[in-house]
Order: C-alpha cells, then sequence, then structure tokens
C-alpha cells in the first residue's frame, strides 16, 4: 500500500462532503510540446479514461481540461451530480455511480441491501441513459462470513430484479473485482471465477465485468490467459502498477503494453481506464505520470 488516498477512503470524504478541489490553472500542459509534456497523438486502438478520484487534487473542470490537453475524452467514476461539468467540457462519462449511497462493503450479495440498491438503480438506470451513457458500477460487498454460493444466490435474485431496466435502456451493469489480499480485506467478488459464475447466472448482455487489472494480477495473475479465455464477459478495464498501485512504468511487474494488444486483439471497444496513484509531490509531475500512462497503453 501506498500513501495516497485509497478510493474508499475518498468515496468516504465524498459521503460526507465535497473534496476539496484546486483551482488553479492545469500547469505543464503546453499544446505544442513533446509527447512527454505535450499533447500525444493517440493510435486510436483504445479509449482511454482516468478515473476521476486518483486526480482529485483537481477540480473536475480541471481534469476535463487535462483529458483533453492530453487527448481523450473520458473520465471513469462520476456520479450524477458531476455529469453537468463533464458535458459543458465535451467530456464522456465512462463509467458512472449511482446517485445514491456508494458502498464498497455493503453490497449485492446481501438480501438486507436489496431495498435501497434496487431503488438506487432503478432510479439511476434511466439517469446515466438520457445523459448518453452506458457503463453503472456495482459491488458484491464484504462476505462477513458469508459462503460464495450464498452470496452468488443473493446477488443473482437481487440484479435479475434491475436488468430488464438495464436491457430496455441499454445500460450495462457492471460488477468490479477487487483483490482480498491487500486493498479489500473480505470483498466476495475476489476472483473472476466467482464473478464469471455470477455474469452466467444473471444470464444477460447487459451484466459484465468490470476487470481491475491491478486487481486481478494480485488475486490470481494470468492476465493475459484470462483476458483471452474470458473477454466476453469483461465490459470495462481499470489499470494500475503492481505493486502499489502507482504508475504503470518499468518499476513493476504487469508489461502494459502487452495487456493492451491482447485486450485489443479480442475485439473490445470498451473504455480502459487508468486508475493509478501518482506518486510524484508536484502536480505537473502527477499529470505528467498520466500522460505516460496512457502513451503506453495506447498500442
Amino acid at each position: 500500500m501506498n500513501n495516497n488516498a485509497s478510493r474508499r477512503q475518498v468515496l468516504k470524504q465524498l459521503a460526507v462532503g465535497s473534496v476539496a478541489m484546486a483551482a488553479a490553472p492545469l500547469a505543464g500542459l503546453a499544446k505544442n510540446s513533446n509527447d512527454d509534456d505535450g499533447m500525444y497523438k493517440l493510435k486510436g486502438n483504445i479509449n482511454h479514461s482516468v478515473a476521476s478520484w486518483t486526480y482529485n487534487f483537481l477540480s473536475l473542470e480541471e481534469q476535463c481540461q487535462m483529458v483533453k490537453k492530453i487527448g481523450f475524452t473520458n473520465i471513469d467514476l462520476l456520479a450524477p451530480k458531476d455529469w453537468p461539468v463533464v458535458k459543458k467540457n465535451g467530456i464522456n462519462c465512462s463509467m458512472c455511480y449511482t446517485a445514491g449511497k456508494i458502498s464498497l462493503t455493503e453490497g449485492w450479495n446481501r438480501t438486507e441491501n436489496h431495498g435501497w440498491l434496487i431503488k438506487d438503480y432503478l432510479e439511476a438506470i434511466p439517469l446515466v441513459a438520457a445523459a448518453g451513457y452506458k457503463n453503472l458500477i456495482c459491488f458484491s460487498g464484504n462476505k462477513n462470513k458469508m459462503d460464495d454460493e450464498t452470496g452468488l444466490k443473493n446477488m443473482t435474485d437481487g440484479i435479475k430484479q434491475i436488468i430488464g431496466l438495464a436491457e430496455k435502456n441499454n445500460v450495462i451493469v457492471q460488477i468490479e473485482v477487487f483483490n482480498s489480499k491487500v486493498n479489500h480485506p473480505d470483498y466476495m467478488a475476489d476472483n473472476t471465477k466467482w464473478a464469471i459464475e455470477l455474469c452466467k447466472r444473471i444470464g444477460s448482455p447487459n451484466f459484465k465485468i468490470l476487470y481491475d487489472i491491478y486487481h486481478m494480477q494480485i488475486s490470481e495473475g494470468d492476465i493475459i490467459a484470462t483476458i483471452k479465455k474470458s473477454h466476453e464477459y469483461f465490459g470495462h478495464y481499470h489499470t494500475a502498477g503492481v505493486p502499489g498501485r502507482q504508475e504503470i512504468d518499468d518499476t513493476q511487474e504487469l508489461y502494459y503494453p502487452a495487456i493492451m494488444k491482447a485486450i485489443v486483439e479480442t475485439g473490445y471497444t470498451g473504455y480502459v481506464a487508468q486508475e493509478f496513484s501518482p506518486s510524484a509531490k508536484e502536480k505537473e509531475d502527477k499529470i505528467k505520470a498520466l500522460k505516460k500512462a496512457v502513451k503506453i497503453c495506447d498500442v
């Protein structure tokens, strides 16, 4: 683990009030400088995005400026309250939250959560569609001594109560897989086998897996073989360096150009969102880290 805020910590902050955002204009984003400091012309094979929470030292308005100047137009993990800002800036929300409670630990695997979850998702699905977006995230929640089969049954029963509306609205509900070894102890959907079985039981093209490469490298490894074998169940990808969840570079064990090539070869046309915590201290260096990661993944 590094010293940067985790997504869970950021979500807790957002639950009690908005995170303080910097208002200073972006530095280090000259339009006509070299690839490291300026715009990189993307090849068009990968639809790049970035998880908003990882760059929350910038306001959302500044994040929009940042991604456009790097050369892509997608930001991940935004709630309905954020959409007017990105729309104003011509940016797409590549993965949406509901407008209600967001919990990584209290999820669909427990029937006592179904009441508020079903309400939130039945409200969110039409909003996502009306906004012109496609993807809506969900979470299994923690086991709390629950066995995997009970979790599968409970989550299947719950999701089936919203998936028909998702199909009608052309919205894809996606369960994110996390590692339970380092970052999310006791999380139920901590491996692809369980998540794929869930997809099979729900039996809808509008329910897929958000395959987080960082998390699954820690949980089970075998990333490229898994993508090649099971890509039909994957509707979205997240990246980060292993170990440490920091920049994609030559200090970590994953070779992202090969992983991205494997994704492209499956015919995938969705989004790949950078979700690393930049380790640099200076704002300009954090932004350069995102540019570098996008360039490395642009195969």
